[in-house]
C-alpha cells in the first residue's frame, strides 16, 4: 500500500470518527433547539389566555355580572372566555389547543383526559411546581404541551363552586348541580393546558441538519483534494525522485543526475543528505579503485 493510500485511508477514518461525533452532537442540538422555539410558542399563546382572562375578570365581568334576567353570563367568566377566544384560532390553526380541565368541573365537557389529569396530580401532589413540559403523538404527528396550575386563589371563586346551595341559580340551571363543587381555597383543581404542533419545527431542524452535514462533506473533499495535491507535489514526488536516484546509483549507474530540492523543510534536509552520502560513496569508490 502506497503512501498515499495510507494517508487517505487515515484522513478518511478520523473524519468519519469525527463525523459521527459531529453528527450526534448536532441532532440532538438542533432538535433541543426545535423544542426551545415550540416551547417558546406554547408560553406566547399561554401569556396571550392570561390577558384574555385578565381582561375579562377587570372588565367584563364587572359590567355583566354572574347573572342577568335569570340567566348565567358565561361571558363574565375568564375561563370561558379565553377558551372562547383560542378557538377562533383554533379554525386556522387546528393543531394548535388552548383547554382549561378540571378533574371535577362546573361543565362536564370541560373534564381533563387521563393525560391532562396526570398533568394536574403532578401539580396537586407538588405545590411548588408551576410549570409542566410534555410531549404525545397524535393522528397529526407529535405534539408538545405546557400546563400551569389552576388554583382558587380568590374567595369569589367559592361563591360558584363550594356548594351548590351558594351557587348562583341560573347556573345551577345551566348546569346542573352535579359538578364542579366542593372546591377549596388554594387548592389546585385543573390546568391551563396549550398544545402546539412539533413536525414542522422537528422537520425544519432535520432539514437544517442535513444540510449543515453536506456542507461538512463538502468541505472534506474539498480539504482532501487539497491534501493530496501538497502530499504529491511535497512528499511524494520528492521521494519517488530520490528513490529513483538511489536505485540507479545502487546498479552502479554514477552518471546519474543529484536531485536537490529548495527550502529548508525535511524533504530538502533529505536531499542535501542524500547528496552528500552519494558523493562520499563516489569518492570510496575512486579510493578502491586505485
Amino acid at each position: 500500500m502506497g503512501l498515499r493510500a495510507k494517508f487517505n485511508l487515515a484522513v478518511i477514518a478520523a473524519f468519519l470518527i469525527g463525523f459521527a461525533l459531529a453528527a450526534t452532537g448536532l441532532k440532538q442540538l438542533f432538535d433541543a433547539n426545535a423544542r426551545m422555539q415550540v416551547v417558546q410558542n406554547a408560553r406566547i399563546m399561554m401569556s396571550a389566555a392570561d390577558a384574555v382572562r385578565q381582561y375579562t375578570d377587570q372588565q367584563v365581568a364587572p359590567l355583566l355580572g354572574v347573572e342577568s334576567g335569570g340567566k348565567f353570563m358565561t361571558a363574565s367568566v375568564p375561563f370561558f372566555a379565553a377558551v372562547s377566544v383560542f378557538k377562533g384560532v383554533q379554525k386556522h390553526f387546528p393543531d394548535y389547543t388552548y383547554h382549561e380541565p378540571a378533574l371535577n368541573p362546573t361543565n362536564p365537557s370541560d373534564r381533563a383526559t387521563d393525560w391532562e389529569a396526570d398533568f394536574i396530580n403532578s401539580f396537586r401532589n407538588n405545590p411548588n411546581l408551576h410549570e409542566l413540559v410534555g410531549e404525545r403523538d397524535t393522528p397529526t404527528g407529535p405534539s408538545l404541551s405546557l400546563a400551569r396550575p389552576i388554583a382558587v386563589d380568590s374567595p369569589d371563586c367559592l361563591t360558584c363552586h363550594s356548594s351548590p346551595q351558594r351557587a348562583p341559580t341560573a347556573m345551577l340551571a345551566s348546569y346542573g348541580s352535579d359538578h364542579g363543587f366542593g372546591w377549596k381555597l388554594h387548592e389546585i383543581v385543573g390546568a391551563h393546558v396549550v398544545s402546539v404542533p412539533m413536525a414542522l419545527p422537528l422537520a425544519a431542524a432535520r432539514q437544517t441538519f442535513i444540510t449543515f452535514l453536506a456542507i461538512l462533506v463538502a468541505m472534506f473533499v474539498v480539504i482532501l483534494v487539497i491534501l493530496n495535491v501538497l502530499l504529491h507535489y511535497m512528499v511524494i514526488r520528492p521521494v519517488v525522485h530520490v528513490a529513483r536516484i538511489a536505485n540507479a546509483v545502487s546498479l552502479g549507474d554514477t552518471d546519474v543526475e543529484e536531485y536537490e530540492k529548495k527550502g529548508r523543510d525535511e524533504i530538502a534536509v533529505l536531499s542535501v543528505a542524500f547528496n552528500r552520502m552519494r558523493r562520499s560513496l563516489d569518492s570510496a569508490m575512486r579510493m578502491l579503485e586505485r
